[in-house]
């Protein structure tokens, strides 16, 4: 897909962050934007933004280029299908969807709840389903160059302690994707997922936006400690407009894999090592520790 003024892009999780930053930059191709947020104030605000930001293609401003939101749950199948109802019934196709919506959630195993569980996978997992669900079987009768953007995490690749339902969302969502992609191989529909490592986003502040309340408890030290490692790592990360700038040249490029931090690839290629050897998954093995160790 290379021509992008005038077509439509639908992004989830549009109101901060990534989701934000590749709604601008699709705007800035002169593309139709729609932003889905859960959050209504936040939605605004960031319409607000994008809006008088001046949105321009080649200089010249884009006449009648629309941006516009919709509050909707990704981990309720029945409000992502009225939005791509509404997306259909306004624009006609949508050419790109990127089903980026995400909270981060951790903790011991051991002391986790079947809600916690159900709070993760139903935003990170079934919120890229519920996407597919709706929006595929319309790209594919469109017969337009179409585009799927599927945000997962380097976390899919590479497991570390204390973040159990987050990673199992985002193995899934690599794991579908990549399916996905052997799916739709030859059809005008491409597929990308996108492996961030440390980003600055708000994804450590996602239990605001937990339905269900949460006692915060006195973390342990180990946990005290892993959020600091990893607030201190977001806080120091990649930009999300660099980020979004990488969505855009693989979807121009028909690539599948977008990965964010090269050095990290280190850590993937230490797992598969460890595993072709019969070797236990040991903690040593996470994230920060082998892109520490990457030079």
């Amino acid at each position: 897909m290379r021509e992008f003024s005038g077509r439509v892009a639908v992004v989830t999780g549009g109101a901060s962050g990534i989701g934000f930053a590749m709604a601008s930059r699709f705007a800035g191709a002169g593309m139709r934007v729609v932003l889905a947020d859960v959050e209504s104030g936040a939605l605004e605000m960031a319409l607000a933004a994008l809006r008088d930001s001046g949105r321009k293609v080649e200089g010249q401003v884009v006449e009648g280029q629309v941006i516009e939101g919709q509050v909707v749950d990704v981990s309720n199948k029945a409000e992502v299908e009225a939005l791509a109802e509404h997306c259909y019934a306004r624009f006609g196709s949508v050419n790109v969807l990127c089903n980026n919506a995400g909270v981060g959630g951790g903790g011991l195993q051991s002391d986790l709840t079947v809600a916690d569980w159900d709070w993760v996978l139903g935003v990170n997992l079934h919120g890229v389903v519920h996407g597919i669900a709706s929006f595929l079987p319309r790209m594919r009768a469109s017969g337009e160059p179409c585009h799927i953007v599927n945000t997962a995490s380097m976390a899919g690749h590479v497991a570390g302690p204390g973040m159990g339902p987050y990673n199992a969302s985002k193995y899934a969502v690599v794991g579908l994707s990549e399916s996905l992609a052997k799916e739709l191989a030859g059809t005008n529909v491409g597929v990308s997922v996108l492996c961030p490592g440390w980003v600055r986003t708000n994804i450590l502040d996602s239990r605001r936006n937990r339905p269900d309340p949460v006692d915060a408890s006195d973390p342990s030290p180990d946990a005290l400690a892993r959020s600091e490692f990893v607030r201190s790592a977001i806080e120091a990360g990649l930009s999300p407009s660099a980020v979004a700038d990488l969505v855009l040249d693989a979807i121009v490029a028909d690539r599948f894999w977008i990965f964010t931090h090269p050095e990290m690839l280190v850590a993937i290629r230490m797992r598969v090592d460890a595993m072709l050897a019969g070797e236990n998954p040991v903690s040593a093995a996470s994230l920060g520790e082998a892109a520490a160790t990457s030079d």
